[in-house]
Formats: C-alpha cells, structure tokens, sequence
C-alpha cells in the first residue's frame, strides 16, 4: 500500500524549500570560487545567460512533471515508460552518492562555525590532518536524517521558513557591515565589472553553465519531487521565477560579502578551496568584530548546505518509501546508515587517515566522477524522458500554452544538446575545468580514470538494481518489477 502523499502547507513554504535546495555552498563558497578564478564581472554575463536560458526552464519542467505524476522520480520515470524505471533508480542513486560526499563538505562548515565561536582561527590542512571532519560529517548526516524523517511540512518546510529568511537577513548585514572596509569599492568592481574580451574564452562559458546548473539543483530529482508535493492552484512559472531570482541573490549577496574583504586584506579572490577555509578565517582574525563576521559567516554557509543536504537525501526516501510501502521513519533509518557508510571513505580521505583511492582522496575521485559526470548524465535524462516521450499538452496543462511553447523545445533540443556537448567535448579534450567541480582547488584525476570510474559507478548501480529486480519475493523486488 502506498503512503499517503504529503503536500506543502502553502505556496510560500513551497517557495522556501525549493530556494533551500537550490541556495547551497554552490551560491556562496562556489559561486566566489568560480568568480574570483574566472575574472570577476566577465563570469556573470555567461552565468546569467545560462541560468535564464537554460537552467530555469529545466526547472519549470521538473516542477511540471512532478506536479502532473505526482509521484516519485522512479514512478514519474515509470509512468512515461515501464522500462525507464531503472532509469529513476539511476537518478535516486548518482543524487544519493553526491549527497554522501557533499556532507563531508557541510561538515567542514559546521566545524568553522564552531571554531569561529570559540574564536579559534584553525588552518584547513591542520583541521584536516585528525578525525574532526569524520565527526562533523556524521554530525550533519544524523541532522540531515533526522530533518527527513520528520516529513514534508514538519521536516523540510519548518527547516527551511526557518533557515531560509535567517541566512538571507546575515548575508544583507555583512554585506552592509563591509561597506565599511577599505577594500569594498575594490572588491564591488571586481564582482561587477565585466572584461567582455574575455567572452570569447569557451572554458569560461563551461564554467558558467556548470555553476547555473549545479547551484538551481536543476536536472537531479530533486525539484521533480518536490513538485509533486505542489497543489494544483500553486504557480509553477511565478515560483520558479521567484526561486532563481533568490538563488541569484544570495550568489551576488555572497560576492559582495567576500570580495570586500580579500581586496581590503590583501588576499587573492582566485583561492579555490583555501578561499573559505583558509583565506577567509585569517581575514575574520585580523579585523573588528571578526568573531561575530566569521561565526555568521559559516552558520550561513552550514545552513545552506543543511537545507540542499535535506532535500537531495529527500529524492531517495521518497522513492524508497513508495517502492517499499515502508514508513518514512523506516526508509530514512535504512538509507540514513547507508549514507553514512557510503560517505565515509570520501570523509576519512580528509582527515588524518588520508584514504585515497589509486592515490587520489576519495572525496576529489568521486567529485570527478559523480559530480562532474553524473550530474549532466541525470539532467540529459530527465529532460529527454520528460519531452521526447511525454506529449507537449501535458506540460501545457501544467504551466500554459504560450510558455510550454518556449520551454518544451528548449529541455527537448536545446538543453540536452548543451549538456552533451560539454561533457563529450571535455573528456574527449583533456583539459581540467576545475570551476566544473563541486570543490574548487580539489585535485584533477585526469579524462581517463573519471570516464573509467564514471562508467564503472553506474555499471555497479545498474547491477543492484538488476539484482533487486530478480528478487521478487521482496516486496521491493516486486514493486520494481511492477508486479505490484
């Protein structure tokens, strides 16, 4: 028997979830990252493009499709074709593996909170070499877990009213407090000022299409399933609008917040990784009222992770809870123990144990494979089921004629072709685009191991699947083989 299906308690709790799981480390560490090893304003013109042209109306189409199957990405997959089932499966599992090593990464910004709080300034290679990052990964793990099992309204919805306006309000106040620093006019330049020589550059358009896509969530599950849980008088155009708009402020809020403050301490804006852990901190110390700017610094960057944490562990359970008949407390207690095991290699790979795989840190190995290759692969997916074998009129029904006009040939050519394009195009070149990682400054595998260990991941998954398809006396088993 399948659980009864939750929904939103209204349009603006929707609103403020879809923004949470969009708003995570990719809008604030990231998105600076990106700008600062991207030339500063040039970055935006191509990002913009990206995120309105391409992004957004993938995220129309997810919300539409779930709203329209109201069901989970395996049983919406189902619905358009039996056999694209496998293919929902495959989606639940590569968003399931970036959700093990992104709260790794959560559990960083948990840790710099607490350091900044007690007014310690710790080094990210010292903060690295003992066993607190395995601890505070397990820490956001156990948060992430337990948010999901409290449900839609009373897990997710609470969580992000709650996060969503709190991290917003700290972003504005630091972003008012460094127009104080002497570096603030430098820094507002750099974020705004755009080198349109540089437009040319292709690795700088790849950059900005993988930040679009990587910071809206779009392309993953994660808006299809929440989209289910939309009533049938929610706007999907206006929410969507709304949501990317957000998630462009918060990015722009964030550089605001960050560059001011490396141009006034004399530090480089191109950092990667050292930009948050590093750079930053040794700014907070050495300037007034560093401890009230870096502690809220890091709960912004934590509570952002938190809410993108919670929704992409959501995609899963909801699956899981359908496929099983399970409860959601019970499906979240299985996948949460699996989540904490997957995630562990990629969370001792950056700490004193330095486990490594082929001598690459299991978190950069799985960032190459699963983030760089998995996330395209489940956009091209989902926006060629979701078009090229579902008719153009449900779409209609679900955002309007005159729009699914613009939006359906865009997630059925376009969208898909751009994804193709720029995956094929970097593996068959060779060249490292680290702006295309989840954790800028992490170290490049090369094209060969990460086709290699891409395919091989989704050869694994496939095989479980398989396997679970063959054990129909489970009910698991049956459900997938739609004997149910």
């Amino acid at each position: 028997m399948t659980p009864e299906r939750e929904h939103w308690s209204s349009g603006a709790g929707f609103v403020l979830a879809a923004i949470g799981s969009a708003v995570g480390i990719g809008n604030i560490w990231r998105f600076s990252a990106v700008v600062g090893q991207n030339g500063g304003g040039a970055y935006l013109v191509p990002y913009l493009i990206a995120v309105f042209a391409f992004a957004m109306p993938l995220m129309i189409l997810e919300l539409a499709m779930g709203r329209h199957f109201q069901g989970t990405v395996v049983s919406a997959f189902c619905s358009v074709r039996a056999e694209f089932r496998v293919l929902g499966w495959l989606l639940c599992a590569i968003i399931f593996l970036v959700l093990s090593y992104y709260l790794v990464i959560a559990g960083w910004t948990a840790a710099y909170a607490l350091f900044s709080l007690s007014g310690e300034t710790v080094p990210f290679a010292s903060f690295t070499g003992g066993v607190l990052p395995v601890l505070f990964f397990l820490f956001t793990a156990v948060i992430t877990a337990a948010v999901i099992s409290k449900g839609i309204q009373k897990g997710i919805e609470r969580l992000s009213v709650v996060l969503i306006p709190i991290s917003l309000s700290i972003l504005v106040i630091l972003a008012l407090y460094n127009a104080t620093l002497p570096g603030f006019a430098e820094g507002i330049l750099f974020l705004f000022t755009p080198d349109f020589s540089v437009l040319s550059d292709p690795l700088l358009w790849s950059a900005a299409f993988g930040q679009a896509f990587f910071s809206l969530s779009v392309g993953t599950g994660i808006l299809l399933t929440y989209g289910a849980y939309m009533e049938r008088g929610m706007h999907i155009p206006r929410s969507a609008l709304i949501i990317t708009l957000s998630d462009i402020a918060v990015a722009i809020l964030a550089g605001i917040v960050i560059f001011p403050l490396v141009f006034s301490f004399g530090l480089t804006p191109a950092a990667g990784a050292e930009l948050a852990f590093t750079t930053l901190p040794m700014a907070f110390a050495a300037m007034p009222g560093g401890v009230f700017f870096a502690v809220s610094f890091f709960l912004v960057l934590f509570f952002a992770a938190l809410t993108s944490s919670v929704s992409m562990l959501e995609v899963s359970v909801s699956s899981l809870q359908e496929a099983a008949g399970w409860s959601r407390k019970k499906a979240t207690l299985l996948l949460g123990i699996l989540m904490a095991a997957v995630g562990l290699p990629s969370a001792l790979s950056y700490s004193s144990f330095h486990l490594t795989f082929n001598g690459i840190k299991v978190l950069d190995f799985m960032d190459e494979t699963v983030g760089t290759l998995g996330l395209p692969i489940a956009g091209i997916l989902l926006a060629v089921a979701f078009t090229w074998f579902v008719p153009r009129d449900v779409l209609s029904r679900e955002i309007g004629t005159a729009l699914s006009r613009v939006v359906h040939p865009l997630c059925r050519f376009v969208i898909p072709s751009v994804l193709v394009v720029t995956t094929v195009a970097r593996l068959l070149a060779g060249i490292d685009l680290a702006d295309l990682r989840l954790l800028p400054g992490s170290r490049w595998i090369g094209t060969v191991l990460q086709a290699e260990g891409m395919a091989a991941i989704i050869v694994i998954v496939l095989l479980l699947i398989m396997l679970l398809c063959r054990v129909v006396s489970c009910p698991l088993g049956a459900w997938l083989l739609g004997k149910r």
